[in-house]
């Protein structure tokens, strides 16, 4: 469905356990030849596949658009870029990549590393290409075959991917994509015997569930879940830029990324100050026509999604929050009329423990609160069930690295936000999940080691 118009276009085929088991032994038997395929023939593979994604750049874009309801500028900027990126990366990091080996007077003790085996691959609707490849690439580097499930509201990028891996000339049977829904597709990749790997992106519920299902077999697991992400910022700081960069934190793609900033703890002497500019900022935010380019917020992913999102407003109300802007549907014409419209929303006046202040809504809805502390702030960000990122602004390195350091999160961006560096280790602490991808951290998931030790 296009979230942009609330119409059907397009039918996506209701994958089976039935078509789990095909993909499994398809992978299974692509296994043998891959995995002994060498570095530099998966790395030209791999360098092929981003070539092809980038010269159907404009294609994949305004698939992902039509498909999740983001900017078209948006999803070739930063969705399409980054799984361009993703392949090259690992393309080169898998060429790089060294083992350890240590040696004394009379041995010789070195890693043997090999893949896993079927990486079952299950990734989110929000990133659909972005967070799919980010997956796929290492997985693929390292010499596994891949039983992959996109999710069943944005799955039409990865069926452009399929293609483009035929052209790029990937050995039939290394990936193979299941769609459908969750507890029928996904849950059979998890269950499967012959899926030794489990990489989930996803909602927390759901990662609990992987988690009990794949310890029958003994899987490694690799969750990436949700987020209730801190965005602090002292008096100190460069103002003028945390009011910017808050912005696109609270609010770039509808709000509706794992990372956004939802909890805004600004320094009370310049709270007022700070809330005001704020607001009238996001006002002047456009939601509209997803391949205007002067848009900055598209329609939210589902009608589902759309009513979660605004029954949170509701309970703001109700928990005597007070809505400074937003919370309504704008008007829209034409083909946009039904779409999964929501204007951007600044909720303040609500208690730490508050259903909206503590629960992930995953949309463009944020509150605001006053600190006076830095001991105050950082119980404050901590004092919720999740632990993905934070952002702080202040222009005191000794205060921003106290701060960083006490954090309860697996990322701390200071003065900056959504800068990554994919050689760095990426995942979160409490409830958002557990285990690291990235760089060498990919490495490690996604093959086995051996420690052999030779008599010299």
């Amino acid at each position: 469905m296009n979230p942009a118009t609330g119409q059907v276009f397009s039918l996506l085929a209701r994958g089976s356990k039935e078509d789990v088991d095909a993909a499994v032994t398809s992978a299974t038997q692509a296994f043998a030849s891959w995995s002994r395929t060498g570095a530099e023939e998966r790395s030209a593979i791999l360098m092929r596949i981003a070539d092809l994604i980038e010269k159907r750049k404009d294609e994949f874009a305004r698939t992902e658009s039509e498909d999740q309801g983001k900017p078209v500028h948006l999803a070739a900027s930063m969705d399409i870029s980054r799984a361009i990126l993703n392949f090259r990366f690992f393309a080169q990091t898998i060429l790089a990549h060294e083992n350890e080996s240590t040696s004394d007077a009379h041995t010789l003790n070195y890693v043997s590393r090999k893949p896993a085996g079927v990486a079952g691959l299950i990734s989110p609707w929000n990133l659909p290409l972005y967070l799919l490849t980010w997956k796929i690439a290492p997985a693929l580097a390292c010499g596994n075959t891949v039983v992959a499930k996109p999710s069943e509201m944005t799955s039409m990028t990865a069926d452009l991917l399929a293609d483009v891996c035929v052209e790029a000339g990937l050995p039939a049977g290394v990936l193979n994509l299941v769609y459908g829904l969750g507890p029928e597709v996904g849950e059979a990749i998890v269950r499967h015997p012959e899926v030794p790997l489990i990489s989930f992106t996803g909602g927390t519920a759901t990662g609990r569930r992987i988690l009990e299902a794949s310890a029958e077999h003994f899987k490694k697991v690799s969750l990436e879940l949700g987020g209730k992400n801190p965005n602090i910022i002292f008096a100190d700081a460069n103002l003028d830029k945390a009011l910017a960069m808050t912005l696109r934190s609270s609010f770039l793609n509808q709000g509706e990324i794992c990372l956004c900033g939802s909890r805004i703890y600004v320094e009370r002497s310049v709270y007022p100050a700070f809330l005001e500019k704020f607001v009238a900022e996001t006002e002047r935010l456009t939601v509209g026509d997803p391949s205007d380019p002067k848009t900055f917020m598209g329609p939210l992913v589902s009608k589902a999604h759309w009513e979660k999102v605004r029954s949170y407003i509701d309970i703001a109300r109700e928990e005597g929050g007070r809505i400074e802007c937003g919370g309504t549907v704008p008007e829209m014409s034409g083909a946009f009329k039904n779409g999964f419209w929501l204007r951007p929303t600044v909720i303040t006046n609500l208690k730490q423990n508050s259903r909206c202040v503590q629960e992930e809504i995953f949309g463009p809805v944020v509150t605001v609160q006053p600190f006076d502390t830095v001991d105050e702030v950082i119980h404050l960000a901590n004092d919720v069930k999740y632990g993905l990122s934070a952002t702080v602004w202040t222009e005191s390195l000794s205060k921003a690295q106290k701060v960083a350091g006490e954090l309860r999160v697996g990322t701390v961006w200071i003065n900056t936000w959504l800068h990554r560096d994919l050689r760095m280790p990426f995942g979160g602490m409490k409830h958002s999940g557990i285990g690291r991808e990235g760089g060498p951290h990919s490495i490690d998931f996604f093959t086995e080691t051996t420690t052999v030790c030779v008599r010299t």
